[in-house]
């Protein structure tokens, strides 16, 4: 069963040819991230599994037999910035084009403490945006060789938050050092991050023939949150709703799969695109959009986004 207003990639751009044509998903081995990766395949595309668990990834894309194009496996850990190193460097030993990068890895925390990644990043902004962001700017160069090409970048609806609560990136104290944490905030904050990113990419790469775009899935029926007590037991009390308002794996890849082969996308290069969901608070934005308008303020702001990212070259080790 499928919700009635899901919004679906039109079976022309479906049956593109993509063959020759290189990508990299991060979190390719299951949920959206792996159902972008079987289309891409299906379509005759080679993707680059980029995981943190690649025999996890090697048995899912055992599922891809019989599909025209071709994968790899590459270990990528964006919770460790050396990772995003050496994986960019064994990427450019093997590849000189890269028709798109998918930056789809994601998580939220579990918890009142907080976790950190290698390089002391609070985990949620550490993977969704700062890992992220390292990986994207150090493959610019080799997105601008093969223009036209395309970054996207997986944001979530929890980043629109409310009419009373719009969530915003804490420049002075991203990574909670001094703040009060709190998971679901921290969750928020990093998916602000990667919608302002995508709009500053925008703009500072006009010209050159790479695009960007940032967008919600959808609510995905995935592992998304990990399979601690607390998920196991929020499914199970909403398993009786799940066909009226979650979306499976492949349902939610379709905005994924209209921003990285829709004509049309490459013509919105910033935007942000969103899968209808009910868990947006302002009414007007339940139906999504191929491109919409996010509600909050704060995440169409440039002058923040452009502060941020002048912080992030700085707190990742670019200058």
């Amino acid at each position: 069963m499928s919700r009635s207003n899901i919004l679906r990639v039109d079976e022309k751009t479906l049956s593109k040819d993509i063959s020759g044509k290189a990508y990299i998903v991060t979190g390719a081995n299951s949920g959206v991230g792996l159902e972008t990766t079987r289309q891409l395949v299906k379509q005759g595309g080679h993707v680059i599994m980029a995981c943190r668990r690649p025999e996890a990834a090697a048995e899912a894309a055992k599922s891809f037999t019989g599909l025209k194009g071709t994968y790899e496996v590459m270990r990528l850990d964006l919770a460790d910035l050396q990772s995003v190193r050496d994986f960019v460097a064994e990427f450019l030993k093997k590849h000189d084009k890269l028709a798109a990068l998918v930056c789809n890895a994601g998580l939220v925390t579990m918890g009142s403490e907080v976790k950190r990644t290698k390089d002391e990043f609070e985990m949620a902004i550490g993977v969704s945006y700062f890992g992220h962001f390292l990986l994207t700017e150090l493959l610019l160069d080799v997105l601008k060789q093969s223009a036209p090409s395309r970054m996207v970048i997986v944001s979530s609806v929890v980043h629109a938050g409310s009419e009373r609560n719009r969530p915003d990136v804490h420049l002075e104290d991203l990574n909670f050092n001094t703040r009060k944490f709190n998971n679901f905030a921290a969750y928020a904050e990093a998916k602000v991050a990667v919608i302002l990113y995508a709009m500053e990419l925008a703009k500072r790469l006009e010209g050159t023939g790479v695009t960007t775009t940032s967008l919600h899935p959808g609510w995905a029926r995935s592992n998304f949150g990990g399979n601690g007590l607390l998920m196991r037991i929020m499914r199970m009390v909403m398993a009786p709703l799940r066909p009226f308002i979650t979306d499976s794996n492949e349902e939610a890849a379709q905005t994924s799969l209209h921003c990285l082969l829709s004509d049309d996308a490459a013509n919105h290069s910033g935007a942000y695109f969103s899968q209808s969901s009910v868990l947006y608070r302002d009414k007007e934005c339940k139906n999504g959009g191929w491109p919409m308008t996010s509600p909050n303020p704060n995440a169409r702001n440039m002058d923040t986004a452009e502060k941020l990212v002048d912080l992030s070259y700085k707190l990742v080790g670019l200058i």
